[in-house]
This record gives C-alpha cells, structure tokens and sequence, in this order.
C-alpha cells in the first residue's frame, strides 16, 4: 500500500489549523502528523515527527514563518514546505523562496488550488499561487532578484527579525535573552542596530513598521 504523505500544520489559528486538518485528512493520501502554533514548535516538531511536507504559515508568534522555514530546510533539506499566507507582496514571496519554501499559496486559495499547490511540491516541482504576480516570479526565477538592495527589510538578520518580532509582542529585554539564551547587553545592541536600519527613534516605531510587515497581526 502506497505511503500517506505525512503533513505538519504550522499555523498560529486554532480554527484555521482545525479547517486544514479536517480538509486535509478527507484525503486518503495524505495524514496530519503534528500541529505547531508558531515557528520554533515547527522546527522542533519537524525534528520529532519526520514530515513529507510542511504547510507554513509566517505570521507566528516568537519565531516567524522565516526563520522556521530555513531552520526546517536546513535540518532536513529534504523536507517539503509549502509557505499559505495572507501576504501577496514581494517582499513576501522573494524572501521566502530565499529561505528554501519550495512553494507558496494563498490562504485565500479554493481546496483545488491547495491540492494543486501540495501535489506539485510533494513531485519536487516549485509551485507559485496564480494570483501573485508573473513579475515577481521571473524576477526570482531568472536570478534578477527585483526588490532593491535597499529595503530595509531585506538588510535584516534573521536575528534582529527574531528580535524585532519578540519587542513588537511586547516582550521585555530580560525576557527576549532568556528567551533565545543571549545576554540582555546582546539584545539591547540589536535593538540599537535594528532603529539605525530601519531609521526610527521609538519602540513604537518598531511595533509598526513589524505589524506592516506581517511579522504580528493585531
């Protein structure tokens, strides 16, 4: 009897997470294996349960869809993740594949869409919603990477995106060290690094240029 492709939820929704697994068990060929609320539960649980395919959200607590989608495929590379997001810009989708999502799709997509989107991925084919643009694709494609140098968001590390989300969730200096084992003097200097980049003064300004950026969601 052929394998069930073992799938591992990383969605923040309680209810979203409970839709998709109930679509997606109605499928004989596929079998939901674990469920993460945000991204370092998905790399743990990536580590534990030896998904075919992750089905990755980005806007999660803690640790965004980001960094748990290059940890994943750096751990296991040959696992598959499917990044299913509200985001539809280019920012988004560039950032994304450059982490290693071998597809992204819209949580506005019909059930035929995902399973088109999830089949693809699972073959070793990339797969890109139809709704996101053509010249965001060719640009990333043909290596011409269209976002400008430039942008500050794309000057970020992966750990002043860490960090940037934690101080956007509200979470004290002391308690983001605990949190990712640093020193709270290690916090504090990203936090300095991350308003010279983003050219900002106050947490505030922090808060909101990480809610634009859909690392939180009010």
């Amino acid at each position: 009897m052929k394998e069930k492709c073992r799938i591992l939820l990383a969605e923040d929704s309680t209810i979203l997470r409970e839709g998709l697994r109930a679509l997606l068990s109605s499928n004989p060929e596929f079998e939901v294996v674990g469920e993460a609320g945000d991204g370092r539960e998905a790399i743990q649980l990536t580590e534990k349960l030896k998904p075919h395919l992750v089905l990755m959200d980005l806007s999660m607590p803690k640790t965004d869809g980001f960094d748990a989608i290059r940890e994943v495929k750096r751990r296991h590379p040959e696992t598959k993740v499917l990044v299913l997001t509200v985001h539809r810009d280019e920012e988004h989708v560039i950032t994304t594949l450059t982490m290693g999502a071998d597809g992204y799709a819209l949580k506005d997509s019909t059930h035929a869409e995902l399973m088109t989107a999830i089949k693809n991925v699972l073959k070793g084919n990339p797969y890109i919603c139809p709704e996101i643009s053509e010249k965001v694709i060719e640009g990333y494609l043909d290596g011409r990477k269209t976002l400008k140098t430039s942008s500050p968001w794309m000057t970020l590390t992966s750990r002043e995106r860490e960090i940037l989300k934690l101080i956007a969730e509200g979470y004290k200096c002391r308690e983001i060290a605990a949190y990712l084992y640093i020193s709270p003097k290690t916090v504090e200097k990203h936090r300095s690094n991350l308003m010279e980049k983003l050219a900002v003064r106050t947490t505030a300004d922090l808060v909101a240029f990480a809610f634009k950026k859909g690392l939180i969601v009010k």
